[in-house]
């Protein structure tokens, strides 16, 4: 089961006061419902392929409307062939919509109700049921994080997306062809929605799982740089003992002023020391790491005078 399979099945098991029902509901027949019209008379259909979903669904309008409605299972012909759960009202769909602001007569109403955006628990519910008709959000083990929730229409979309700037959420909105998304990418965002909507569960395995990824890849940061450190020293240290090789052949190590001698001697002698270990070495010592530095640079600058030299002799 994904995570936000996971998310939304936590979400189905949360005791909700009537009042925060009929928010809860107002999102997800909103966004996931279709209205038609037979015989005279209103027909709901609420979509969904989760079928914790669709029990919490059918429950709420029993609880809150005192009304019987269907449960109807359907399997998907093309693609992956998953169960599809139909909640059907067929009774009273018209006192429910109109209820739940969804319908003004004849009119569908996209705006979520000001009352909703106005109380903060009512909010909460809103949100809690816009993430379980359209929402997702990906593993927190992937290497980015998104949340989501996707609507048919962008004035709805882009009302969501205020819902969540009252949090300080930073959400974003994007069009897509058959409708338009409100997303967060930062991680602590999408916990603290999580939190926000009562998942959670999901939110502290998210953070558990987000807090390990985090410091399992700074390990790896930690270990590359020390890798890419220990490249950088070997690689200096190859080429202070070719230039002191080169200065020993030609003029000789013996020439060298007796700071410069001492230097040469140590480094040949010991070519894999650091800087720091090879200020150990040094007679009247230990010097500094920048000490030990300022005679290598010295005589890396002998050796590329005897290499110039050579040059304007060809």
């Amino acid at each position: 089961m994904s995570f936000a399979s996971e998310t939304k099945n936590e979400l189905t098991r949360l005791p909700v006061h009537p009042a925060h029902a009929k928010a809860e509901l107002a999102a997800i027949i909103r966004m996931n419902g279709a209205i038609s019209l037979y015989n005279g008379q209103f027909i709901l259909n609420v979509q969904t392929e989760n079928a914790a979903i669709a029990r919490r669904l059918y429950s709420l309008i029993q609880d809150v409307f005192q009304i019987d409605s269907e449960l109807l299972v359907r399997r998907k012909m093309k693609l992956k062939k998953n169960n599809v759960y139909i909640v059907r009202v067929t009774s009273q769909a018209s006192m429910i919509l109109s209820e739940l602001d969804i319908m003004d007569g004849m009119q569908i109403n996209h705006h979520i109700p000001e009352h909703l955006r106005n109380d903060p628990e009512l909010r909460r519910s809103y949100l809690r049921g816009a993430f379980l008709a359209t929402g997702s959000i990906n593993n927190p083990e992937s290497s980015s994080y998104h949340l989501e929730i996707y609507s048919n229409y962008e004035t709805h979309s882009e009302e969501l997306k205020q819902l969540l700037d009252l949090y300080e959420f930073k959400a974003r909105t994007i069009e897509r062809r058959n409708g338009s998304i409100v997303y967060i990418k930062e991680a602590e965002k999408i916990g603290d929605f999580l939190a926000l909507i009562g998942a959670i569960n999901a939110r502290l395995m998210f953070e558990n799982i987000r807090i390990v990824r985090d410091l399992r890849n700074s390990a790896n940061r930690l270990v590359n740089c020390e890798v890419a450190n220990l490249n950088k020293v070997a690689k200096a240290a190859a080429q202070q003992i070719q230039n002191i090789q080169l200065i020993d052949e030609t003029i000789g190590i013996d020439q060298l002023p007796l700071r410069l001698q001492q230097m040469a001697k140590i480094r040949l002698a010991e070519p894999d020391m650091t800087l720091t270990e090879l200020g150990q070495y040094i007679e009247d010592g230990p010097i500094s790491k920048s000490g030990i530095n300022h005679r290598l640079r010295k005589l890396n600058e002998w050796a590329d005078k005897i290499r110039r030299e050579r040059e304007n002799k060809e």
